[in-house]
């Protein structure tokens, strides 16, 4: 896991410009904030509020991102005010957070934009229940979050919007027959019947707390679509918040709220979650885990009993979600991993036709947004097959299989970006044989997408050019991904 976290590859500093620019700007919006005379649950709401805008904003252009970052007030505002008004009022408030949770989920199908504005609105909910804030405090907390947000945007869009230089990036939506639309209904559904689930067993475990176990559910349903991917998500929350809490009790305790250590610890914890959130779950939860816990040092609640119950609450939350999808219109893991598998192998075959347009001559053929494209469509391919490649699964013959279609679909990728780079110099040319090895991956391609065989071929054993290197390669990838790919009804990797 420490490998994965510290050895992972960040082509352009992605990740490290991501957290250091978040560090910046919750950093300023805090400041801001305390300058401009508000209290300690002022400074928090819109250190809240500035962290998600720069979190959850993802849409593929800077100008959407932009018009997105605008949004999350007014969805914010509002649900921060039905919180204040109802905090002493627990049904009508239960009923409100348990809304909150399904609208927030349901909002993923306008993709996301859509998912960006419904986890601000929850975790507006969320934070009202631990912050408790009263009518009177809402003028405040308000100027708080605009201020916060304000900042936020000024830093992403103006200070620092290194994304002006990248590709735009287009999200791949969830492959048809999963379709985006059902996919999410049926989120919904399960989001709210198993935060229902914890709401009420998390009640009984704590009065105060209880929303913890809320939280837990609704993170384990971020970014999954699957049983299986549900289901892991689960066991990385819980043990992200296990180890973090055991790392709080040695940082966050002896600190006693000390302003000048919490700042720090606060700003390494944001470090944290934004640098590892895309390459281990498990990282993100610790990071978060000591932020939860540093902050409530701050407000003077936090005692080694607390993280204790901090943990229990999380496994109720994840708890609650297992059974949901286990038990409530569940989606299967091999249909989605099928699914995603089919859309890499296809983006392969893109990728393969723009560069060798590319090197035929055409100016207007640009491989380097598929490339874009592939690397996500990979990403979520991982996520998907992430429950047959877990410690914890029993089932070795579909685990090795499972590895083995990751490791080839990585040398694609691999090949894929060589050829890339290869037909980005400027002394590239059109090789007779260039056409040939082209249609012969793309021929690869439609035999693995359709069921059909893939005939072997030897490339020749004579020096040739990189494009042909490259293209021969891939070929024989594809080849050797038919025999994992294709297995027995009985025991399926994908596709059951």
């Amino acid at each position: 896991m420490l490998k994965k976290v510290f050895m992972a590859p960040d082509p352009g500093r992605i990740r490290l410009r991501f957290a250091t620019r978040a560090v910046l700007g919750i950093g300023a919006a805090v400041v801001a904030c305390g300058l401009a005379g508000h209290s300690l649950t002022g400074a928090i709401t819109g250190g809240l509020a500035a962290l998600l805008a720069l979190f959850t904003v993802t849409d593929a252009t800077v100008r959407g991102q932009a018009v997105t970052t605008a949004l999350l007030p007014a969805v914010g505002l509002p649900v921060l005010a039905a919180a204040a008004v109802l905090q002493d009022h627990p049904v009508p408030r239960d009923a409100a957070f348990l809304a909150v949770v399904g609208v927030g989920v349901y909002a993923r199908r306008w993709g996301p934009r859509g998912h960006a504005l419904g986890v601000f609105a929850f975790m507006t909910y969320f934070a009202a229940q631990f912050l408790h804030p009263r009518t009177g405090q809402l003028a405040e907390l308000s100027a708080s979050v605009l201020l916060s947000v304000a900042i936020a945007a000024a830093v992403r869009f103006g200070l620092w919007c290194y994304e002006r230089r990248l590709p735009p990036a287009a999200v791949p939506a969830p492959p048809g027959g999963t379709g985006l639309a059902r996919v999410t209904t049926r989120q919904a559904v399960q989001a709210t019947a198993g935060a229902g689930f914890a709401l009420l067993v998390g009640q009984l475990v704590s009065g105060e707390r209880w929303y913890w176990a809320v939280g837990a559910t609704w993170w384990v349903f971020v970014n999954t679509t699957s049983r299986g991917e549900t289901l892991v998500r689960g066991f990385r929350r819980v043990l992200g918040t296990v180890i973090g809490a055991g790392l709080a009790l040695f940082v966050a305790v002896p600190a006693h709220g000390d302003a000048t250590l919490t700042a720090l610890v606060v700003a390494a914890a944001v470090f944290g979650i934004f640098y590892t959130a895309a390459v281990s779950y498990t990282w993100m939860m610790l990071w978060v885990t000591v932020l939860a816990a540093m902050l409530y040092g701050l407000l003077g609640v936090l005692t080694p009993s607390l993280l204790a119950l901090r943990m229990a609450e999380t496994g109720v939350g994840a708890l609650g979600a297992v059974l949901a999808v286990v038990f409530l219109l569940p989606v299967s893991t091999h249909s989605v991993t099928d699914a995603w598998i089919q859309r890499a192998l296809r983006c392969v075959h893109a990728c393969t036709a723009q560069t060798a347009a590319r090197l035929a001559g055409d100016p207007d053929a640009d491989p380097a947004p598929t490339v874009v494209e592939l690397e996500q469509l990979l990403a979520r391919v991982r996520l998907s097959v992430a429950p047959l490649v877990h410690p914890l699964n029993p089932m070795l013959g579909r685990k090795r299989r499972a590895r083995q279609v990751l490791a080839l679909l990585d040398d694609c990728a691999r090949e894929i970006r060589g050829l890339v780079a290869v037909a980005a110099d400027p002394e590239a040319s059109h090789d007779a044989r260039l056409a040939a090895a082209c249609w012969r991956v793309e021929a690869a391609v439609e035999a693995l997408t359709t069921g059909r065989d893939i005939e072997p071929r030897t490339p020749p054993a004579t020096t040739e050019p990189a494009a042909l290197a490259h293209l021969h390669t891939l070929e024989r990838t594809l080849a050797e991904l038919s025999t994992p790919l294709r297995t027995p009804p009985g025991s399926p990797l994908v596709g059951a």
